[in-house]
């Protein structure tokens, strides 16, 4: 073993027979502690994927934007070395608590956590001080690149994202999620029918729109991004323009009454879909410049559209071979056609668009 040692208080444990530690590492050593291969070599010979540099700009933005109120998952890695661990206690609880000994010239190879690594290294150098924080690692043995790869397939063979419903909910942080939940609170239409978690709507569900769905059509409607500030103006603007969206849309009325059941609805017409609230979010961006009682006059003609999927006019707008469609040129076509019905001109791009589309 090397003179030279890297020690770390660990915890150590048991996994398919194989020892394991848990350690708290200094941030400030992850750069220098842990290797990960970047050198262009085919896949079959690497045991992990290659480096995606877009995503790292992303976390190191989240470690500087919230120096004192991030998370970050524990990093796994591979010791190609023999390592000592020093137990505090001969017995009991203390005899898998202590002290994990690694020899400094052992290489160590990141299984999962690679792209953590980057972003630490890129956010220390611009705020030194987050270095004396940690992160938890979890360190396995070395044996082989056939038994890493299997490492790196296991480690993401059960990783789930959260829906963007879901991460609306619970994102705090975000200034766009706070303005979704703010506009489903306070719209009396969508406080009674969105799927707060998910972001599709099974047939049968009792709801109408999705908490992502919101989100999205109202970030367009005001035609912010994520680094926008949203104000209160902008909230109330919000809400006040997608209360009297519903104010003109009757079948949304007649779901709350229970006149009509969401499924039923969804089945038979358009504007009951995330499509339709995205493309009516980017008319409502160009109406907001009007003023108010223009805009509110332009929405009454809401009524006269007519939404039934059996409406031809929706066929490679909202729907694509009669199957409702959210992709972006859809949501683009069905602008338009909206923007058509209420007399609205079109923009120089708008035209073009339909051109190609007609």
């Amino acid at each position: 073993m090397s003179t030279y040692l890297h020690s770390f208080p660990a915890v150590r444990g048991i996994q398919s027979g194989r020892p394991c530690y848990i350690a708290m590492c200094p941030m400030r050593v992850v750069p220098t502690l842990f290797k990960f291969d970047e050198e262009e070599v085919p896949p079959e010979l690497r045991a992990q994927r290659t480096l995606n540099l877009n995503r790292v700009p992303e976390i190191a933005s989240y470690l500087l934007d919230n120096p004192q109120d991030y998370t970050l998952s524990c990093v796994t890695a591979s010791i190609n070395s023999k390592v000592s661990f020093a137990p505090s206690e001969d017995i009991g609880l203390g005899a898998n608590i202590g002290t994990l000994t690694v020899p400094m010239d052992a290489q160590i190879i990141i299984n999962d956590g690679q792209h953590r690594r980057k972003a630490i290294e890129a956010a220390i150098k611009e705020n030194p001080e987050l270095g004396h924080d940690s992160i938890p690692v979890m360190f396995f043995i070395d044996e082989g690149l056939a038994r890493a790869q299997q490492m790196f397939a296991d480690l993401n063979k059960h990783a789930v994202r959260p829906s963007d419903s879901l991460s609306t909910l619970y994102d705090l942080r975000d200034q766009i999620s706070e303005l979704g939940r703010h506009v489903q609170k306070n719209v009396h239409v969508f406080s009674r029918t969105t799927e707060m978690e998910k972001s599709s709507i099974s047939n049968r569900s009792l709801k109408l729109f999705t908490l992502s769905a919101i989100k999205n059509a109202t970030k367009a409607l005001l035609k912010k991004s994520g680094k926008d500030t949203i104000s209160k103006g902008d909230k109330d603007l919000a809400v006040k323009f997608w209360n009297d969206v519903a104010a003109n849309m009757p079948d949304w009325q007649k779901v709350l009454s229970r006149e009509i059941a969401p499924s039923g609805l969804r089945e038979s017409f358009v504007h009951a879909h995330g499509v339709t609230l995205q493309a009516i979010g980017i008319v409502g961006s160009e109406l907001l410049l009007l003023p108010e009682r223009s805009w509110k006059a332009k929405l009454k003609k809401l009524k006269s559209i007519d939404w039934s999927r059996i409406n031809p006019a929706w066929e490679g707008r909202a729907m694509n071979n009669g199957r409702i469609s959210k992709a972006t040129y859809n949501v683009a076509r069905t602008a338009i056609y909206i923007k058509k019905e209420l007399n609205m001109p079109l923009r120089d791009e708008d035209k073009q668009i339909e051109q190609e589309f007609t």
